[in-house]
């Protein structure tokens, strides 16, 4: 009797959880738009936590709210178009109509997946086009995140945005923001943001997002921009932006690894604003931007190492305004000015890079900053190896100082 009632039971207990897993496939649908529901906001709220919105190729005029754990994607395969998949380039959200709200706002737990995000806010043109022409040094000091109505609002949830196209919105096109008490660690995937009148992609307020493999063009500011937030930003491609590809500040602390920044009209990595901003730059190429491959000032604190900086218009590594980073294992050539430069009370440490073939000096130290710089390989330089007061610590070894090169004593331990 007692094992006939344990078989009993055993077979209950089957048939329960059978049945809830074939009520939970029942729930767990697709919902296609335009087939079944007119718009994609009617078939949001008509999903469920696990439900798939399907959407067909053509133009949404709508903005859209997602509800918890529902997937929204475009149909069709990967395949590539010109700017992203041919998927998300066939597949338009047009935010159209004026309002406040962003063209897509996340929640917990959703996905956003090969859609094209577009007319959110007032794209300007001429705006553009004024403030590339002068690299941004008329634009107002705007935080990351100053108010404004993203093409992608992320805020105080974790989730997936991947595959789509944002350009032409009137602020940031992919917005993060913490929240307090809330877990902020969206993954941001292989997405193209370009035109934006902010950064391509803003990460801010204590949000921890992965962002990675995604390319940022032509934004008004940065194409990756940091303040107060330690995501990890990997492997994105960052170019011909207004200011730098990837810019850091306000006490953001991100590991920014393995990107390729190049062609923007500032930096092509920016770090500055605070003893706080403290980021792992490493293993990046920053090369023909118009100011330094990787530049850092305001009393910024980051490590720098295993990069690349080379053919940039200015230092290949920049150092001013009170910072003192760690420059470590970076190889500096090709750069218009030095390989690596400090300035204006910078206090780097500049260990083991290689700086060659610079137009200017290997490492130049000017204007109060004070170096320790050791163990340097500075070959091939168009003026000197090391631009200083001839005052040189016994590490740095023999440097070959042009005669008649003039330094202010600044060269300490």
């Amino acid at each position: 009797m007692h094992a006939t009632h344990h078989t009993r039971l055993r077979r209950i207990l089957l048939s329960v959880w059978a049945m809830l897993l074939t009520e939970a496939c029942l729930t767990a649908g697709e919902l296609s738009v335009p087939q079944s529901y007119p718009s994609i906001q009617f078939a949001i709220n008509a999903a469920k936590s696990g439900d798939v919105v399907l959407v067909t190729p053509g133009i949404y005029r709508e903005r859209l709210k997602l509800k918890e754990g529902i997937t929204v994607r475009s149909t069709g395969d990967d395949a590539k178009g010109k700017l992203g998949l041919k998927r998300a380039e066939a597949t338009i959200i047009d935010g159209g109509s004026a309002n406040d709200l962003a063209g897509v706002i996340m929640s917990e737990g959703s996905v956003l997946d090969g859609f094209t995000v577009t007319n959110v806010g007032t794209y300007d043109d001429a705006e553009w086009q004024k403030h590339h022409a002068t690299q941004g040094n008329d634009q107002p000091h705007e935080h990351i995140g100053a108010p404004g109505v993203a093409g992608i609002s992320i805020t105080g949830v974790t989730c997936v945005v991947t595959n789509n196209i944002v350009h032409h919105i009137g602020y940031t096109g992919i917005g993060i923001t913490g929240v307090e008490g809330h877990r902020c660690s969206p993954t941001i995937l292989r997405n193209t943001c370009y035109r934006n009148m902010g950064g391509g992609i803003g990460s801010m307020r204590g949000s921890t997002a992965i962002i990675e493999g995604n390319v940022c063009f032509q934004n008004f500011y940065a194409g990756i921009g940091h303040e107060a937030a330690d995501p990890l930003v990997l492997n994105n491609e960052c170019f011909e932006n207004i200011r730098a590809g990837i810019g850091v500040s306000e006490g953001a602390r991100p590991v920014v690894r393995g990107n390729r920044c190049y062609k923007n009209r500032r930096a092509g990595i920016g770090i500055r604003t605070g003893v706080e901003t403290s980021p792992i730059i490493e293993f990046n190429e920053c090369f023909e931007n118009d100011m330094a491959g990787i530049g850092c000032e305001e009393e910024s604190t980051p490590i720098i190492r295993g990069n690349k900086c080379h053919h940039n218009r200015m230092a290949g590594i920049g150092t001013q305004d009170g910072a003192a980073p760690l420059i470590s294992k970076n190889e500096c050539l090709h750069n218009e000015l030095s390989g690596i430069g400090a300035r204006d009370r910078a206090r780097p440490l500049i260990h083991e890079n290689e700086v060659a073939n610079n137009k200017l000096s290997g490492i130049g130290v000017e204007s109060q900053a004070q170096a320790a710089i050791l163990g340097n390989s500075c070959r091939d330089n168009g003026l000197v190896a090391l631009g200083a007061c001839p005052r040189i610590l016994p590490e740095i070894g023999e440097v070959g100082l042009a005669a008649g090169v003039r330094f202010p004593p600044i060269i300490r331990p």
